[in-house]
């Protein structure tokens, strides 16, 4: 203000000046985000047109309008194969990364995955129990039982953690029962296999690798459903994750529980991973590198960061699936081999450009 009381005109064209910067960059960011969901959309369009039977995208559209010349063979591929396979990998994609960005959040490590607590371990030894044993809960149907096992087991090993936890120590003691858990659960899932037969280890071999080809509607509902009851609950948090990024004293004299935010985050991250390791098997680097590429694009404010992770998980996870099918013609990869080969250099140069930076 000027010495009569009136509002000074440089201060107020420098306030006029930032609110049109950060108006700018806010849609800068939506946009990138906007983007990201239309190469999404664009990746699921290639995934349909890729696969064995040599349907193209003409026969595809024939299928999807009903076209006089579509057979019975070409609704059975589209609608019971490539169409389920396609929403699997998106919707698998973009529940990792949804739960690898609250994950790297709460725990302040940008190494941080879905699987960094265990959850892909446990998983790894209910489905084993399943296959190999034959012990499952009674109340789930014979052709649920590895699925239903590997989410039990995933979402227990979270629930045990948040128990051994509780008594204090922050995010180092949550880390470090996490690692004593991977290291437990993958001792009894060496022990279960010692006791298997050629058959059933070839069977768990197979799962742990990743595999979408086994993807229906019933699976693909049960985990769309999931992420998208979940997802609103972690943009109402997405504020105050934001805030978590500036320190844990920062975030508590904003008023925000700290302990209840990672508590409940951490719920969020078991379900979604739970849910889409129990489906399809261990799928890794998605958890890891698709929240780094939304980071690298809309930074660190969660109202963004947390759609562009869920569009970068599903884009990335899309187009391993095709990779999946068009490596090595006529065979189908487990995409859990793709996502590590892909995923491997990605992560090496996002670690190149962090160090980089100034």
């Amino acid at each position: 203000m000027t010495a009569s009381g009136a509002l000074d005109p440089v201060s107020t064209d420098g306030g006029r000046q930032v609110l049109e910067v950060h108006a700018r960059l806010m849609r800068r960011r939506g946009f990138l985000v906007a983007l990201m969901a239309v190469m999404t959309l664009l990746a699921i369009m290639l995934d349909m047109t890729t696969g064995p039977s040599g349907m193209g995208l003409s026969e595809l559209w024939k299928v999807v309008t009903g076209h006089p010349d579509t057979t019975r063979a070409m609704e059975v591929i589209f609608w019971n194969v490539r169409l389920p396979i396609a929403m699997m990998a998106v919707l698998v994609g973009a529940a990792l990364s949804l739960a690898g960005a609250e994950m790297q959040t709460v725990l302040d490590n940008p190494l941080a995955s879905p699987f960094t607590l265990g959850v892909s371990s446990a998983a790894s030894l209910g489905a084993s129990l399943a296959i190999i044993l034959g012990l499952g809960l009674p109340f789930v149907p014979p052709h649920m039982i590895i699925a239903g096992n590997a989410f039990v087991f995933a979402l227990g090993s979270v629930l045990l953690l948040q128990y051994l936890a509780r008594g204090g120590g922050g995010i180092e003691t949550l880390v470090l029962f996490g690692i004593a858990l991977v290291f437990t659960f993958n001792a009894l899932v060496a022990l279960v296999q010692f006791m298997a037969s050629a058959d059933a280890l070839q069977q768990l071999v197979f799962w742990s690798m990743g595999n979408l080809g086994a993807a229906s509607w019933e699976t693909v509902a049960v985990l769309g459903i999931v992420t998208v009851l979940l997802f609103p609950f972690s943009l109402a948090s997405s504020w105050k994750m934001t805030a978590l990024r500036l320190g844990e004293e920062r975030a508590a004299s904003f008023g925000i529980d700290v302990g209840r935010l990672r508590f409940f985050s951490l719920l969020r991250v078991s379900l979604l991973a739970a849910t889409a390791v129990a489906f399809v098997g261990t799928v890794g680097f998605i958890g890891l590198v698709g929240p780094h590429i939304a980071r690298l694009m809309v930074g660190e404010d969660h109202r963004f960061l947390l759609p562009a992770s869920l569009c970068s998980g599903a884009l990335v996870m899309s187009l391993a699936s095709v990779a999946s099918k068009t490596l090595v013609p006529g065979m189908l990869l487990p995409v859990g081999i793709v996502t590590s080969l892909v995923g491997l250099p990605i992560f090496f140069v996002l670690i190149h450009r962090r160090r980089r930076r100034p």
